[in-house]
Formats: structure tokens, C-alpha cells, sequence
């Protein structure tokens, strides 16, 4: 026995086995069923598919009331759990199966002929559908899970680099427990018997650690929906009594625009979190027009998400600084000595904090530098204040972050520079007002290729999200430094107009 996510899905299986767990298009799920629907299918797991102990498993599938189910089942097996993005081409996949060395991945309907594909350019993984574990949803009371050991891998998530390698942030039971006792003593919104509002993928950090992990441990009720629907989202937020949600800025600004938006009662609203992007002041004054207070945070999945939130009382007065740190994370800004900036210096953003992350998956290299004496480097800039209030000023690394997911310029110059005829590329960020950023690639050609063919390749190898919205194609060659690398710098000021001077491309 271990404090564990399962234990804590056991315990509210027994204690409130009629309350309402998860909540998805109308369909309900409470504790009681949850907890006996994942026993039975950790069980299948490890008995049928042959599921050992800290092997690791993929979970492949958009937003669902099946998803949760099937991450909560894969812990309980003792698995660990990795998340796939289903917006993923096979090659996005392939890679992270090569880098967890997957063993199974289950697998969602209409998503099969993607995992197949994915299998089928490496060496093969089980491919288990949802369907599997329908059967399973009936049966007898069961509390069947395989605890592991507190400081044991039990999530990773795969995140963007800005060396364009996908990386694999190792979660234990540990750093995800701690996460939930600092947010429930901070968050009015995380307490026990929460409702929270999803309308992020389940798959990345926030869904999946805010969302689904918080609630779970808590006891609360998930409210998950497909997609943003802003008009339906405040009509979920009132039916459900809400208390907690969180996302990028466009979330809450789409919300807010919604005809309902001015007459809902959002009173039950007690922790609103925003992400990824800075929050304009009039998107800040329409929320506490309802009593609502949108507070910046300052975060990355190596962090657990959320590392740092502008506490209630400094919101209005201090809307682009991100907090303090909280109750056991520390958030500083370091100089290029390595030593504590003084205010208003802009230095490297470093965390410590018992949710940061043990270190990546199957790299100790990368762990070994980002991890140095005790402190996350996070490669962003940023600066404090005398109160030491930090502020997120800009990337060392060139990750671009489109509406609050981090795409790698490397990897897209990589699948651009692959196409016969193209000299050189350099991608950069673009302006976007909806998602604050997009990519946009600056490619030299020999022989003619358009910006028509560069898109319809990335199309194939890329999932959407990734494909640049502007291609600038030119038979010049791009600006270099001494050092023969190509000048980013002088790429990003000749192009920073980039979104006025040229066409989206799509």
C-alpha cells in the first residue's frame, strides 16, 4: 500500500460511491462504478495484456468520458501512463513510442488506423481499444490496483524542446500528490468535493494534472467537455456550480463574449487561472465585472504546470505578474552568475518545489542540465520586484506557444528542409490575435518550390497545429552569423511585421 492516485480513487469509491466523478456530454460517471470499472480493467491489463509493473502505456484519443477511465486504469495497473497527442502524424508518434518504449497503447474508436500506422514504422506495441474494457464497465464491487513505489515513474509527458526532440517529463506519485496538497492550500477552488471545468485536451499537462488528477485525489467532479463552445461553457459553469477552471487567454475571452456571459451567476467561481499567454486588462475587467478574479500564472510541465499565481488580492493591481511562488515552491530569477537577480533584472526563471520533476525519461543528460544544485532551469526569461512578484519577460529557447502549446521551430525546419528544393528555412513566431503566436517559416529555394507544396508536405508529417500559417519563400539566403549558424535574431526583426506584410497561407 503507497499514497497513490488509485488509493485515493479507492477510498472515495467507498465513501461516496453516488457522488458524481466525471461528467461528459450529459453522461455521468460516479465514484462507486469508477472505482470498480478501473479495477476490473487495471486487472485486464496486467492478467490479459501482460501489463508489468512501471511498463509504459499509451493513451491515444480525444477528449471522452472513456479517457479518464482509461488513465485512472492504467495507474491502478501500475502502469505508467503516457498520453498521446491524437492530433499527431504517425512519425510524432513513432517518436515518443521509440522514446518511452511503449508496450501497449489503448486506444480510442476512430483513432485505431492512426496507432496502427504508428506500430507499423517501429517496433510493434499491443494496440488495445476502448471496446475492450466496455464489457468491464459491469460487474461485481472490486478494488483490484497494483500500487508502486512513491518515488516510481507513473505519468510522462512528452513535451516540445527547443532543440526540437520531443522530451519525456517523468511524474511520480510524489510530485503529483504534492501538487494537490499545495494547490488545496492555496486554491479556494481545489478542496475537497470541487467541480472543475474542462475544456482543454485531457492529454496535455493541465487536463491531465488540473484536470483529471486534482479532482480525482479531491474527490470532486469533472465536468469535461469535446471542445470550447463559449455559449455552452457558461451554461455548464452555472448548471455545475463551478469552482475551478483554467486555460489560455482566447478561452476566457471567447467565453466572455458569449451572449449568455452577462447575466450568468458565476458566484460559485472561486479559482480562474490563466496561462500561456499575457492577459489583456479589459479581458481581466470583464471577468471581475462578475466577481471573478483571472490570475497569470507562470508554468511548465517540468513544474507540474502551474509553478507560481498572482495571489487574489494583487490581481487587478498587478495583472502581468505571475506571483511569488507558493507555500513549498520557490520561484526565482537568476543571473548569468547563477546567483538571485536583483529587482527588476531580467535573468533565467528557476524553480524548486516538491512538484517539479525527478528528471526526464531515459535522459540524463538533459535532466543533468536542466536540474542544477536543487533549481529548475526553465530557459525563460523573466524578472522580480522588490516583493519578488516575478514577471515572464520572453524564451531563451525558441519555443513558439500557440495558444498555450509549445511547437518546436527545429522540428518543423527539419520536415521543411527534407523537401528537394529547399535550401534553407528558419522558423519563427508569428502574431496571431487568437493565439497569440503561429509559425512562420522563412525558406530559401533553388527550383521552384511554392509555399503551396512546403504546406502540403508539413500537412503529412505534422499534425495541424504545427503547419505554418505564413511561408515567406525567397531564393536569397538567409542571414548567418560568423559562426555559420543561421542569425535568428536578425530573422526575427527583419520579419517581427511578418502577419501585416503577408497572407495566412491557410
Amino acid at each position: 500500500m503507497t499514497a497513490s492516485i488509485g488509493a485515493a480513487l479507492d477510498w472515495w469509491g467507498r465513501t461516496k460511491p453516488d457522488v458524481v466523478a466525471l461528467v461528459f456530454n450529459g453522461k455521468e460517471l460516479a465514484y462507486g462504478p469508477l472505482r470498480d470499472w478501473t479495477s476490473r480493467g487495471a486487472r485486464h491489463l496486467v492478467e490479459t495484456v501482460k501489463v508489468n509493473p512501471g511498463e509504459r502505456v499509451g493513451l491515444l484519443g480525444s477528449n471522452s468520458l472513456e479517457w479518464p477511465v482509461m488513465a485512472l486504469t492504467i495507474l491502478k495497473s501500475g502502469g505508467v501512463l503516457v498520453p498521446l497527442n491524437s492530433r499527431y502524424q504517425p512519425a510524432e508518434l513513432r517518436k515518443i513510442a521509440d522514446d518511452a518504449g511503449l508496450s501497449a497503447v489503448i486506444v480510442a474508436p476512430g483513432f485505431e488506423e492512426l496507432a496502427e500506422r504508428t506500430a507499423a514504422m517501429g517496433e510493434g506495441f499491443s494496440i488495445v481499444p476502448f471496446a475492450h474494457f466496455e464489457g468491464l464497465r459491469e460487474g461485481s464491487a472490486d478494488s483490484y490496483r497494483v500500487d508502486v513505489a512513491p518515488d516510481a515513474p507513473t505519468t510522462i509527458l512528452f513535451t516540445s524542446g527547443s532543440t526540437g526532440l520531443s522530451k519525456g517529463v517523468v511524474l511520480t506519485n510524489r510530485t503529483l500528490l504534492s501538487i494537490v496538497l499545495e494547490n488545496t492550500l492555496t486554491e479556494e477552488g481545489f478542496r475537497p468535493g470541487t467541480t472543475t471545468l474542462l475544456v482543454l485536451p485531457l492529454a496535455f499537462t493541465p487536463g491531465l494534472v488540473y484536470g483529471l488528477l486534482i479532482t480525482t485525489v479531491l474527490g470532486g467532479t469533472l465536468v469535461v467537455e469535446p471542445d470550447l463552445v463559449p455559449s455552452r461553457a457558461v451554461t455548464l459553469l452555472e448548471k455545475h456550480s463551478v469552482e475551478a477552471i483554467f486555460g489560455v487567454p482566447l478561452i476566457f475571452e471567447a467565453i466572455s463574449r458569449a451572449p449568455e456571459f452577462a447575466d450568468a451567476d458565476l458566484s460559485a467561481l472561486k479559482t480562474a487561472i490563466v496561462g500561456g499567454a499575457a492577459v489583456p486588462t479589459d479581458l481581466l475587467g470583464r471577468w471581475a465585472d462578475k466577481g471573478v478574479l483571472l490570475r497569470q500564472i507562470y508554468g511548465m510541465t517540468e513544474a507540474g504546470g502551474v509553478a507560481t499565481a498572482t495571489i487574489r488580492s494583487e490581481a487587478m493591481d498587478y495583472p502581468d505578474r505571475c506571483g511569488t511562488g507558493s507555500i513549498f515552491t520557490e520561484v526565482k530569477v537568476f543571473d548569468a552568475n547563477g546567483k538571485e537577480a536583483i529587482p527588476g533584472e531580467t535573468g533565467e526563471l528557476v524553480v524548486r518545489g516538491p512538484g517539479v520533476t525527478p528528471g526526464y525519461w531515459n535522459d540524463p543528460e538533459t535532466t543533468e542540465q536542466a536540474l542544477r544544485d536543487g533549481w529548475l532551469h526553465s530557459g525563460d526569461l523573466g524578472e522580480a520586484d522588490e516583493s519578488g512578484r516575478v514577471k515572464f519577460v520572453d524564451r531563451l529557447k525558441d519555443l513558439i506557444i500557440s495558444g498555450g502549446i509549445n511547437i518546436s521551430p527545429v522540428e518543423l525546419e527539419v520536415a521543411i528542409g527534407s523537401i528537394d528544393g529547399v535550401v534553407e528555412v528558419a522558423v519563427i513566431a508569428a502574431h496571431d490575435d487568437r493565439f497569440g503566436e503561429t509559425p512562420a517559416a522563412i525558406v530559401t529555394v533553388s527550383n521552384g518550390v511554392d509555399a503551396e507544396a512546403i504546406i502540403e508536405h508539413c500537412s503529412t508529417v505534422l499534425a495541424d497545429f504545427k503547419v505554418p500559417r505564413y511561408v515567406v519563400v525567397t531564393e536569397d539566403p538567409l542571414p548567418r552569423l560568423p559562426s555559420g549558424k543561421i542569425a535568428k535574431a536578425t530573422i526575427r526583426n527583419e520579419y517581427k511585421d511578418v502577419h501585416q506584410r503577408f497572407e495566412k497561407v491557410r
